[in-house]
């Protein structure tokens, strides 16, 4: 899963997520351009980083313009805060689809002609959000629901010079883990609802982009692929009684 002499540009990739991704496709051998608003807090270790305010059209068909190459795009870039429908107006949750759907597609769109001539791959960063219920973030979770659909019909669109897939990522130990979960014990608790016992890592994300990115999917597109453990324990197992002599499972 080597990325040698390919250009990959990650969307929002100095911190979290992005800089796993980021730093797993630069030791893959890419040439990795990072843009987003603000400059990174710590160094990217070998990535360049280019400030583009992705939620401007025009400012992000003139970065991508200005590019020689792009073999690889990443649609990172993203996120939300908690917000309760009822409790924001309108314009608040079209800003966080705006961010989570709308950017990509025109990230995209910018880096088209790129990677047709590469026949390179998108990576969208989606999340288990879209796929269940996400009070508390129920704009973001639309959004994430549009957005594998939209690589859906991207990669059949963009076939067979652009191949286009989606990673579903679940919960992730970031640096701004504990404002989700609650600290170290916070932490440990939501991490023992996930099968495989643990949070996700930026670099386990990062692993799979790199994957989705190289040669050796060559043949995949259109997927959307499970980063989340296991995913969510079913609610069902913790309700349930057994009665060990008869071996009879109940359901409370």
């Amino acid at each position: 899963m080597e990325l040698k002499g390919r250009v990959a540009v990650v969307t929002g990739g100095t911190r979290g997520v992005g800089a796993g991704i980021t730093q797993a496709l630069v030791r893959a051998g890419a040439e990795v351009v990072v843009c987003a608003r603000r400059p990174p807090e710590v160094p990217l270790g070998g990535a360049e980083f280019i400030p583009v305010d992705l939620r401007d059209p025009a400012a992000v068909q003139a970065f991508f313009a200005e590019l020689p190459r792009v073999d690889v795009l990443v649609n990172n870039a993203g996120g939300g805060p908690y917000r309760l429908l009822a409790d924001a107006a309108p314009e608040r949750h079209a800003r966080v689809i705006e961010l989570n759907l709308l950017t990509p597609l025109t990230a995209s769109l910018a880096a088209y002609e790129h990677l047709r001539r590469a026949k390179g791959s998108v990576v969208m960063i989606g999340s288990v959000s879209g796929s269940r219920p996400s009070p508390g973030s129920a704009a973001y979770g639309a959004a994430k629901a549009g957005l594998e659909n939209l690589a859906r019909s991207m990669a059949v669109e963009w076939a067979p010079d652009v191949r286009v897939n989606t990673l579903v990522v679940g919960m992730v130990r970031t640096e701004l883990a504990h404002l989700h979960y609650g600290g170290r014990d916070g932490v440990a608790a939501v991490a023992a609802t996930v099968p495989l016992g643990r949070l996700a890592e930026p670099s386990d994300v990062g692993s799979a982009a790199v994957f989705l990115a190289s040669d050796a999917a060559a043949y995949i597109t259109g997927a959307s692929l499970l980063v989340h453990g296991g995913g969510e324990r079913p609610a069902f197992l913790d309700a349930a009684t057994v009665n060990k002599e008869a071996g009879v499972e109940r359901n409370l």
